[in-house]
């Protein structure tokens, strides 16, 4: 290779084109369309739009009886949920310490109906005697009060339904201090002389949404996990393709999308099936469907599930479950992105500030890299001094290319270099960089996160575009410094464009991102400036 330089032009375009693609992976998928896929739903009246999946052996319980519905409202320490009473699901859930949009004080609305879309948590019991399949509609069930509010540890909302033959279901939802997962129990009380069946279902429901901007959201869609999967993506697209009908032990479903994420788990030492569709409405459907359960005359059983609706939070989610904490995407290296984002929250519990985190935890990477660095700097100096020697070679073997590979590389030899030795440190860091990236993108922290000045949330693009400015000043420095010549015109008029081309690219990127590049860009100038004062100071012609 004539010159060292084109390496670094590849690397740093590959660099640039995989963090494109990773980003784009799964933003312009084609609206799904229902038509394609969508299966003919058990529903509870002619005019409705809820899916309750079907029982085992198919049949319809006992007709419910009809009753006038309502809102309970909810309200705890990190959210208010409202509760309708037909079905008891989850229609709406706004996160209290989460704003909407910066500097607003309205919550963030999670689940609920915005923009055109509907985004709930449904739940119930079907099988042969289950209310949630009955002919007639879906139960309404019936509340001691109308709102409730978390003053202790814990809040308990009961709601109950009895059936024609006299069966009891109490549904209750239990919320936690502090914690953004809730607790289903189902307690069916058959009061009858007969035994009686129930199978309790669990999903999401979520309007089929197109991808937002560039930087607006990672993955939107479905996810899931089973004994086989331990996290598997099943996007608006999958689900219009084919209907996912998975048999498993234990497992989860979940709608991800960007910071944050629903999820139900359900009863993990039990066979589920997980399940999707495209349902009416242009409505997308994951769920969980558990194993039919007897409930003898005159006994009562419980069942129960636990929903999670709040911030991608690791721990939190591997609390509930040993894979669910995956749904925080930190893509094909995760392996590397989890420690670097343990270390990274480390340093904020010292630091205090998001972005003196990262430039904390740039320069712990870039020191612990110094010796590829020094590699790298080192090989390429030393093919700038063989430059007369290669063109010394050229002209004494003109076009026999043969004659000159093999003199090329017996000079290499002799002279103990490398020629690769330029690219490959610069390949090992890739791994790191893009580790990293996926942590400032899907680390919820990051949300908001202020930092100096104009910078008051690392999780948006630079508003006055400075810290990309600077981050093309310092590429255009650190090109004038490299030990390397370019003779052909093209890679020259590449090389001179090429921080303008990163600036603008680093345009719309989140700018706790483009500090990194920048504080990393700083960092390799006074690295390559000891570098290369010690090879001088030992005779080496760094610099033309």
């Amino acid at each position: 290779m004539e010159s060292q330089r084109t390496f670094l032009f590849i690397g740093l375009m590959l660099v640039s084109f995989l963090l494109f693609q990773e980003w784009n992976n799964d933003y312009n998928a084609p609206k799904a369309d229902p038509s394609a896929n969508t299966q003919t739903l058990q529903t509870n009246s002619p005019d409705s739009d809820d899916y309750i999946p079907s029982s085992t052996d198919g049949d319809l319980p006992t007709a419910a009886t009809s009753a006038k519905r309502s809102v309970i409202d909810i309200t705890t320490d990190v959210f208010t949920v409202k509760i309708d009473t037909r079905g008891g699901d989850i229609v709406e859930a706004d996160l209290l310490q989460y704003e909407d949009k910066k500097g607003s004080e309205i919550p963030y609305m999670l689940l609920g109906e915005f923009d055109g879309n509907q985004y709930f948590s449904q739940s119930g019991l079907i099988g042969l005697n289950g209310p949630d399949a009955s002919a007639e509609g879906r139960p309404v069930y019936s509340t001691a009060q109308k709102s409730f509010t978390l003053n202790g540890d814990e809040l308990r909302v009961p709601l109950t339904f009895t059936d024609s033959k006299g069966v009891t279901f109490t549904k209750t939802y239990v919320f936690k201090k502090g914690q953004y997962d809730v607790a289903l129990e189902y307690t069916v009380n058959n009061t009858t002389a007969e035994p009686i069946q129930v199978q309790l279902y669990t999903q999401v429901k979520r309007t089929v949404q197109e991808k937002g901007g560039l930087v607006d959201q990672t993955y939107l869609g479905a996810a899931y996990g089973s004994s086989e999967e331990k996290y598997d993506k099943y996007s608006f697209s999958d689900m219009a393709d084919k209907n996912l009908n998975i048999n498993t032990q234990g497992g989860y479903i979940a709608f991800i999308q960007h910071y944050f994420v629903s999820a139900w788990v359900p009863s993990q030492d039990q066979q589920n099936t997980l399940y999707s569709l495209i349902a009416k409405g242009n409505a997308a459907i994951i769920g969980a469907k558990g194993e039919p359960v007897n409930i003898q005359a005159n006994q009562q059983a419980t069942i129960g599930a636990t929903y999670y609706m709040g911030p991608k939070e690791s721990d939190k989610l591997a609390a509930l479950h040993p894979n669910l904490d995956l749904t925080v995407d930190y893509g094909w290296l995760w392996f590397i992105s989890q420690p670097l984002f343990v270390l990274l929250k480390w340093l904020h519990g010292i630091l205090g500030n998001w972005g003196l985190a990262i430039i904390a935890i740039t320069i712990i990477i870039k020191t612990l890299m110094y010796p590829l660095t020094k590699a790298q700097y080192t090989s390429m100096a030393k093919m700038r001094a063989l430059q007369p020697k290669m063109a010394a070679l050229k002209e004494k073997y003109g076009d026999d290319r043969q004659k000159f590979g093999q003199a090329t590389m017996e000079m290499y030899r002799k002279e103990k270099v490398n020629p690769m030795g330029g690219c490959f440190p610069i390949l090992l860091q890739m791994p790191i960089f893009l580790a990293l990236f996926y942590v400032f993108l899907e680390s919820t922290e990051l949300r908001h996160a202020e930092f100096v000045l104009w910078l008051t949330d690392l999780s948006a693009q630079d508003p006055y575009y400075v810290l990309p400015i600077l981050f093309g000043a310092s590429m255009f420095i650190t090109q004038k410094l490299q030990p390397m010549t370019v003779t052909d015109p093209m890679q020259q008029k590449m090389m001179t464009y090429m921080p303008v081309i990163f600036s603008v690219f680093f345009l719309w990127f989140p700018s706790g991102l483009v500090l990194y590049w920048l504080v990393s860009n700083l960092i390799s100038i006074a690295q390559m400036l000891i570098i290369y004062r010690g090879m001088e100071k030992q005779g080496i012609k760094v610099r033309g």
